[in-house]
């Protein structure tokens, strides 16, 4: 018999609005902090750089935009819907962005979002970003479902899926529409109980 009772929240509503957005450190002298007003330039660079903007879809045509954005990111977090941090050295500018969008406590899931400038390119950044915050949405959010989804067209996602133990489950037909048409994504996911997401040493 199924239950007519509401299934409860997975995650207790107020986890994330109850709390500040903290900074998370990387190895290799990075951290993952909070966007500030500041970052607006990092923010329109990105908007103009074209490997961003290829696979992102991020357009910000001025500083206010930038600004307005990352207001939108605080306001995101406090309603629990994302949760999204800036690729830096501590002190610095900010050099990336990570986080999730689609925060879902309820249903416990999430989607996992990021770009690099070219600063921070090359160095494995994006792989040890995804696993840290990986192991915050799983150990301390307590989400149980985390998705990684890129066009098949960019292979450097499928290897920082790959590296930081995202399972590949398939191919979603025409499911996100690019400058340049529909693609094909990659759908890959990590699931609480698999693999633990281990760092480097810091």
């Amino acid at each position: 018999m199924i239950s007519s009772s509401p299934m409860p929240h997975v995650v207790p509503a107020g986890r994330m609005a109850r709390s500040e957005q903290p900074v998370l450190a990387l190895p290799g002298g990075w951290e993952l902090r909070p966007w500030h007003p500041d970052d607006a330039d990092a923010l329109c660079a990105a908007g103009q750089d074209r490997a961003v903007r290829l696979w992102n879809r991020l357009s910000v045509n001025s500083p206010e935009e930038a600004r307005q954005r990352i207001e939108r990111m605080h306001r995101r977090w406090r309603a629990e819907l994302g949760a999204i941090w800036a690729i830096a050295r501590p002190g610095g500018e900010a050099l990336g962005l990570i986080g999730w969008n689609d925060v879902d406590l309820r249903g416990s899931s999430a989607e996992i979002v990021y770009w690099l400038l070219p600063a921070a390119r090359g160095g494995g950044v994006a792989v040890e970003a995804t696993r840290r915050v990986s192991r915050w949405a799983l150990d301390d959010l307590g989400l149980h479902r985390l998705r990684l989804c890129h066009s098949v067209a960019n292979p450097a996602s499928c290897r920082v899926a790959d590296k930081a133990g995202y399972s590949l489950e398939g191919t979603m037909r025409g499911a996100l529409l690019h400058a340049d048409g529909w693609h094909d994504q990659h759908l890959h996911a990590l699931v609480r109980g698999d693999a633990p997401v281990r760092p480097r040493s810091l």
